[in-house]
């Protein structure tokens, strides 16, 4: 069994613990009202665009999220907050240096044994999800968890939802679909790029993600017998059966939309060891990038 699968299986465990670590950690993450921005690379940049819909969508204080290497210092923040499982990714780091003594800033890390701890002003340790995997999986999702638990918008029916996710058998003939196309709406749009990642790192499938309504503005005309159009949470009027008239295979459930990435991460691992590839080390890829100085 890879470390992927076995790290994967293990998420509705990580989210319980999360929840209960959140009220402890809560003078460290970002209070109501406040104006943030949130920060990450790849997963972690994708995990980011969901808290921030969230926090913003619930009425809890302007939230934007970029990738650390984008981060525009123009502008003023109360607080950054950055994702980084590794604690010691280039630009994030760099980030994090540059705001010293500017911007509040907090980091969320799975290893306390990092640059990470002492660049940032308060850190928040989820070793407990750290990975062997070169995919991220658990940790992105815990962190995740952690966010959604101090917005009082996380329950443990979620943590069951990732259960019956695990549990439950994936749509027959899913695996051999030729094409992916991930969908969502408000914070549920970064999920949708999370699991086209998460399908192109661990099965070098292709995959494409859009805002949901932005899928009719083109991206539709790439569906058609064989490739699949997975929606997170209710997607536009209309939109299924527009997307069944070409042929194409529509996935949803009624799942919180967090389980249903679950579903995707197992599909990714299945797909994987169905072409013989080995879903813990993609092509290409390393635990953490970091960057040789000039």
């Amino acid at each position: 069994m890879s470390f992927v699968e076995i790290e994967t299986a293990s998420q509705p465990e990580c989210w319980r613990r999360a929840a209960d670590l959140a009220p402890s950690r809560s003078a460290a993450l970002p209070a109501t009202g406040e104006r943030i921005a949130v920060v990450g690379c790849g997963t972690s940049f994708y995990m980011a665009q969901a808290y921030a819909a969230l926090r913003e969508g619930s009425g809890q204080g302007e939230s934007d999220a970029f990738a650390a290497s984008e981060f525009p210092f123009s502008r003023r923040y109360d607080r950054v907050v950055a994702l980084t499982r590794s604690g010691t990714t280039t630009e994030v780091l760099d980030l994090l240096g540059r705001l010293r003594g500017v911007t509040r800033t907090v980091a969320i890390t799975a290893d306390p044994n990092t640059p990470v701890m002492t660049s940032a002003d308060d850190v928040v340790v989820l070793d407990f999800a750290d990975e062997q995997s070169v995919v991220q999986t658990r940790f992105a999702t815990t962190a995740l968890t952690l966010l959604r638990a101090h917005l009082g918008l996380h329950t443990d029916a979620v943590a069951r939802d990732a259960e019956t996710a695990l549990a439950e058998p994936l749509p027959e003939g899913l695996v051999d679909c030729t094409q992916f196309t991930f969908i969502g709406r408000g914070w549920t749009a970064g999920l949708a790029n999370e699991a086209a990642l998460k399908m192109k790192e661990a099965s070098l499938s292709w995959t494409e993600s859009y805002p949901a309504m932005e899928y009719r503005h083109g991206p539709i005309s790439i569906a058609t017998t064989g490739t699949a159009t997975w929606t997170f949470g209710a997607a536009p009027e209309g939109l299924m059966e527009q997307v069944q008239s070409t042929g194409a295979r529509w996935v949803e459930s009624g799942l919180d939309p967090l389980a249903e990435l679950v579903r995707v991460q197992r599909l990714a691992i299945a797909r994987a060891e169905a072409a013989g590839i080995d879903p813990d080390s993609p092509r290409h890829l390393t635990r953490s990038v970091v960057l040789a100085e000039a």
